[in-house]
């Protein structure tokens, strides 16, 4: 069987047709071209590369997770397993971003790099972001998620709107039990379609991984960090320590290594590097995680919910970032302050999607209910905010993968032999772009 099944494989793409190859590679140049020619990088067109691809991504995300959600929950018999599993993947995305919160101000205060600064923040730098940031406030945040009209939600691709709204269809197609399964198969070949779309948009990564890399360095390149690189350097190491020891974990007690886990998703990772969007890569991640043993549905309700609701990386970076810039401005924060920070952070940080700039304006929204004199000192990380757009999106991605794997596991729908035959093979990106496009 096995020699039939090598026989009757398609042969092996040459190295330079592989996705991720072919992103790594630009990311490569886009940094090169960045740093020896900074005027050219800076140029219009190169920057709308970047802001292109990820133009062309957001333009079907909201389909996507509303075709995904509605079709989890109607393929769902039993609608109190739909609560089950949406009230499992919240609790696992509450208790993991407390750890990453409570990480971010740990290593904050261990490591204070914002001391000795001595900065002078310019308020006008950040005023948009403090702006968008006021909306987020308590009320005004509750009822945002409400949709003023769901064409509305669609149109501007609002991801919190978007999900209320699908639940709420996914539960009413339930409900019309027989009659349901026509527009539900409708919606499931929709779904194929976007998909479809996807897969076309996704040849264009390694442009956009280029442009915008290329226009990143040549803006800010590296003389731009001065200071501010210490800031970095924590926020990575952070990161990173959050990826392999709690979300390793996490992963040891499924009973898989996360070493070979984010070696499975690596085409995703590398795109997510380049765009600095983790939501370039969210078609990718919900097909391979099915691959994977987690079961559709439990998949279509947790990834698409984690992209508002599980952003570990921006939680992190939250914490950090406003400990940095009161060290900074020499604001000594008390123990309560500090535990406002992280209760505040929690709210701040849901509905932020993966696309760069969210995690900027939830940052002002935190420090502006923590203490407004902070606020101004956002002008401090702006310039190198971009430098860590890309590790939070990073570690989102990553931690909404593992929490899907472990909702599929607490829901006891998660295929072992899948998980342990899949983690220790090659997959051919292609193979999943084909399989994402035809469904």
């Amino acid at each position: 069987m096995a020699a039939e099944i090598r026989a009757g494989a398609p042969a092996a793409k040459p190295w330079y047709k592989i996705l991720y190859l072919q992103v790594l590679t630009a990311i490569i140049i886009g940094v090169i071209v960045g740093w020896l020619w900074p005027d050219f990088a800076t140029n219009d067109w190169i920057k709308a590369l970047g802001d292109g691809f990820i133009k062309l991504i957001k333009m079907v995300i909201a389909p996507i997770i509303f075709c995904t959600v509605v079709s989890g929950i109607a393929h769902i018999q039993d609608a109190r397993k739909v609560g089950r599993v949406g009230v499992k993947a919240l609790v696992y995305f509450e208790v993991v971003s407390s750890f990453a919160l409570i990480l971010g101000l740990i290593v904050g205060n261990l490591i204070p790099v914002g001391h000795g600064l001595a900065a002078k923040p310019d308020a006008a730098a950040v005023a948009t972001y403090v702006k968008q940031a006021e909306a987020q406030k308590s009320v005004d945040f509750v009822l945002n998620i409400i949709p003023d009209s769901v064409v509305g939600a669609l149109a501007r691709g609002d991801i919190l709107q978007v999900l209320l709204f699908a639940i709420l269809f996914g539960f009413a197609l339930m409900a019309l039990g027989e009659r349901g399964h026509r527009l539900r198969d409708i919606i499931d070949d929709t779904a194929h379609g976007v998909f479809g779309v996807i897969a076309i948009v996704m040849k264009a990564a390694p442009i956009g991984a280029f442009g915008a890399m290329a226009y990143t360095i040549g803006k800010y390149g590296p003389a731009a960090l001065g200071n501010l690189v210490g800031l970095i350097a924590v926020f990575y190491a952070t990161a990173a320590l959050f990826v392999f020891v709690v979300l390793g974990l996490i992963a040891r007690f499924v009973g898989f290594s996360i070493f070979r886990f984010i070696a499975y998703i690596k085409d995703e990772l590398l795109i997510v590097l380049g765009t600095s969007s983790s939501e370039s890569a969210l078609p990718q991640l919900m097909e391979k995680l099915e691959r994977l043993g987690c079961s559709k549905p439990v998949v279509g309700l947790v990834v698409p919910t984690g992209y508002s609701f599980n952003l570990d990386g921006t939680n992190i970076y939250m914490t950090l970032a406003t400990l940095f810039i009161a060290q900074a401005l020499g604001v000594d924060l008390s123990f309560s302050q500090q535990a406002t920070i992280l209760i505040v952070a929690m709210l701040t940080s849901k509905g932020a999607s993966g696309v760069t700039g969210a995690g900027f304006i939830t940052l002002a929204a935190t420090l502006t209910v923590v203490n407004p004199v902070l606020v101004p000192g956002m002008a401090i990380v702006f310039s190198v905010d971009k430098f860590m757009s890309e590790v939070r999106a990073l570690t989102n991605i990553t931690g909404n993968g593992i929490a899907t794997v472990f909702v599929s596991w607490w829901e006891g729908e998660l295929d072992y032999e899948k998980l342990h035959v899949n983690l220790k093979k090659q997959i051919d990106p292609s193979d999943v772009e084909t399989a994402i496009s035809t469904g």
